[in-house]
């Protein structure tokens, strides 16, 4: 097996085809992620230990092979041909290498994702938090880098991204733009976050927030004068404002509620369904931090929050079961496809 030649068919499969994933596991040929669809590629045999090895090594230097065997695990990215970058997860299965691989596109507006023009006014906010949420493989990075470089050419500020491992590349427009990677340009997200609040910084992206300290920092960071965005595992704005106060020690939670509130901008969850016309659309849940949410949320009350989107649509709120409502009036999604994501069915049905 040519492992050079392997990887780059799977690669320019997926750019040509609007693929997003590329799996290796031994003892399967490999396969690719098309429009939501998994293809196995039969023209290719069932991979080996040693066939996953090598295909990985195209991709990683020696101190990163070393460091997934020693962890038994590694997130890296990798760019193909010097201009298609994909981010990767190599892990140990059975006691054999698998390797998952996701093609990061090339940055998009928010007009050309789908996306509701609202996003844009928190991205030239001057301080406040921003939280883009939803389950894996949805999209949130791809809105966060719109989002990133809308700033990045209209405004003159200083941007720093904390990221394991970097995923979108920015070029320098109208910003400063510094990009930190956690295990080459810093040991972990807390101590690269200590450091900066040094930096004399505008703009913090925080790839993903993945424990109470890295939360407790981006708070702060809100806080403190900055416009910081970051991303949670989480399937809507109501829990996404629980998990965060939840991860807190109970004698602590008080005072992270409080600050949230106060820091709070807005919350946008998101799914990706299946387009009439393929590929796939943005489904989406837009919370603002209003008064009223900021008050819920120091007075514990949360669970009150969906009736505060679903209500609030003039302030520009979006509740996820109208937008699919939207999304099937417009003939962008197939009804039935709507009617399995919707929250509430019975109210879905009622927007039809």
């Amino acid at each position: 097996m040519n492992a050079a030649s392997l990887l780059d068919s799977l690669v320019m499969t997926l750019v040509k085809e609007s693929g997003s994933d590329i799996h290796l596991v031994v003892g399967f040929p490999p396969a690719v992620r098309i429009q939501g669809e998994l293809i196995s590629i039969v023209k290719v045999p069932a991979l080996g230990n040693e066939d996953t090895s090598l295909i990985l090594r195209e991709m990683l230097n020696e101190e990163q092979f070393q460091t997934l065997l020693h962890k038994q695990q590694l997130d890296f990215a990798y760019t193909h041909r010097g201009e298609y970058r994909l981010r990767g997860n190599a892990f140990f299965q059975k006691g054999t290498i698998a390797v998952t691989l996701r093609l990061i596109p090339k940055i998009k507006s928010v007009a050309e994702l789908g996306l509701p023009p609202q996003l844009l006014e928190f991205a030239h906010r001057k301080q406040g938090f921003f939280l883009v949420v939803g389950p894996v493989g949805q999209g949130k990075s791809s809105t966060l880098a719109s989002m990133i470089q809308d700033i990045n050419e209209k405004d003159r500020k200083v941007i720093v991204t904390i990221e394991d491992p970097i995923e979108y590349m920015y070029e320098p427009k109208n910003s400063y733009i510094m990009q930190r990677e956690i295990g080459f340009d810093a040991d972990d997200f807390g101590s690269a976050l200590t450091s900066a609040l040094r930096q004399d910084i505008d703009v913090l992206l925080i790839g993903e927030m993945r424990d109470t300290e890295t939360i407790r920092a981006a708070v702060t960071a809100a806080e403190t004068g900055h416009l910081v965005f970051s991303t949670l595992h989480t399937n809507s704005a109501s829990q996404t404002v629980d998990r965060i106060i939840d991860s807190f020690p109970a004698d602590q939670q008080d005072q992270i509620r409080a600050q949230l509130a106060g820091s709070l901008l807005g919350i946008f969850s998101q799914r990706l369904l299946p387009s009439v016309n393929g590929g796939l659309v943005p489904a989406y849940e837009l919370l603002i931090a209003t008064s009223a949410v900021q008050n819920l949320i120091r007075e514990k009350r949360t669970f009150e929050l969906d009736t505060i989107i679903e209500t609030g649509h003039e302030r520009g709120m979006i509740s996820f079961d109208r937008c699919l409502a939207e999304l099937v009036n417009q003939g962008k999604i197939p009804l039935d496809a709507a009617m399995h994501a919707a929250k509430n069915p019975k109210l879905f049905e009622q927007m039809i």
